[in-house]
């Protein structure tokens, strides 16, 4: 008897097995957002206890996302060489290692190495994170579990704006060693329950590991309440050509696409969350500041998500991103055109909502367009331009801010308009599709 793995992932549905991948991922997703959201947060107490400058500060951002970019490219290539679940327990043991020892850092210097090592940590685990739990669910319920995952974000993000918030009303001394510790917490924790995670059974399948993926397997049945795969019952999945790249001609166009795709929102996202909460902490925007209010962005992206799962799943992965991309953009638009300090709460807060909503289904659609083989690559692939984007945010667009900040937003408006012209060229549509 012969079934495929897609067969197996239907047969066992979505239960308690994808709940506790769910709470054991999001924690250290969440984990992995207050760490590069930190970059915002810390700067201005990052100055003051060396003596620098805000934008001085914010090379701990451009080291970080140098690190990001490194690790997402070298992490998703060893995930697909030699396994998801090794790569993921070195990732988070890093993450939580040198995220704790930037708390000690003796000096401006000692930061950015640390910085810079946590960054590879952390764009090693983003890009394997998704691709690991896109494989242990099916067709019909992945994309909205996709997006549910990445709506740790949100979690992390609502955290570590706390986490400032408090440290800002208490008046400590170098705030930012407390937000660091603050961020490296979920981490130390994740250590210990990726040891629960079992490998996943595509990845078992293309290395040959047959009976290996039937243990995985009837794991996930009994824990789900269905019957085990019988005794002899050969498991198999879809073949792709060996020799398929990331640019071979069938994924070439999609390939580019996508990474243009997160390229723009990368530089969009973190062009105003790393701005922003430096901007509202100190002068913002008429009655639009403070870390309160900073809270109350970071709330707005929880719906921003919600709306993305059900629509990735409603409307279909490619209709959902390129709404969200033009709503992102009308956002920035917003902002740009406000009179009043109430448009300009408004239109932060639509910013916050709808860039989360891409980030949900860019999340959920990028590694259902390559096959097992290529996954963690081709989302290694995909952060690492995020993270170029990102290392480009802190530096780059100092010079369009230090001109006019609502210049950089008009900036951020015409990037996202460009992903969605993008997003509608791409030749495939996802939705309820089996994994390759």
């Amino acid at each position: 008897m012969s079934v495929t793995v897609e067969h197996a992932l239907t047969s066992a549905g979505t239960g308690p097995f994808q709940r506790r991948l769910l709470g054991i991922f999001g924690l250290v997703w969440a984990a992995d957002a207050m760490q590069v959201l930190a970059v915002g947060f810390t700067a201005a107490s990052i100055a003051a206890t060396f003596g620098l400058s805000v934008p001085q500060a914010l090379q701990t951002g451009t080291l970080f996302f140098l690190g990001m970019l490194i690790g997402a490219a070298l992490f998703g290539r060893l995930a697909d060489r030699y396994g998801r679940r090794r790569v993921l327990l070195i990732t988070v043991a890093c993450d939580a290692v040198f995220g704790l020892l930037s708390v000690f850092a003796p000096s401006f210097g000692v930061l950015l190495a640390l910085r810079f090592l946590t960054g590879m940590a952390v764009g090693g685990t983003l890009p394997v994170d998704y691709a690991m739990m896109a494989e242990f669910l099916p067709p019909k319920n992945r994309g909205r579990w996709l997006v549910m995952l990445e709506g740790f974000w949100a979690v992390g993000t609502i955290v570590v704006a706390l986490a400032a918030w408090a440290a800002s009303a208490a008046g400590v001394t170098d705030a930012w060693r407390w937000i660091f510790a603050v961020t490296a917490f979920p981490a130390l924790i994740g250590i210990w329950l990726r040891f629960w995670v079992p490998e996943s059974p595509m990845y078992l399948l293309k290395e040959g590991r047959s009976e290996e993926a039937r243990g995985v397997l009837n794991q996930m049945l009994r824990r789900n309440g269905q019957a085990e795969l019988p005794a002899g019952t050969t498991v198999t999945a879809p073949q792709v050509d060996p020799g398929a790249s990331l640019l071979s001609p069938e994924l070439r166009r999609r390939t580019g696409l996508i990474l243009a795709i997160w390229f723009l929102v990368s530089v969009s996202y973190y062009g105003v969350f790393t701005w922003m909460p430096a901007r509202l902490a100190g002068e913002g925007f008429g009655f639009v500041r403070g870390y309160g209010f900073l809270v109350i962005v970071a709330l707005a992206q929880v719906p921003g998500y919600v709306l993305a799962a059900y629509g990735v799943e409603r409307w279909g992965r490619r209709p959902t991103l390129i709404g969200f991309l033009l709503l992102s953009a009308a956002g920035c638009a917003l902002f740009v055109g406000a009179g009043s300090a109430t448009v300009i709460g408004a239109s932060i807060l639509l910013m916050s909502f709808a860039l989360l909503g891409t980030w949900g289904a860019l999340y959920a659609f990028t590694p259902e367009l390559y096959p097992t083989s290529l996954r963690g690559t081709g989302m290694g692939a995909a952060g690492a331009m995020a993270r170029l984007g990102g290392l480009l945010a802190p530096s780059a667009v100092a010079l369009v801010i230090a001109q006019s900040f609502a210049t950089a937003i008009a900036l951020f408006a015409v990037l996202l308009l460009a992903g969605a012209i993008a997003a509608f060229l791409i030749d495939a549509e996802t939705r309820e599709a089996a994994l390759a």
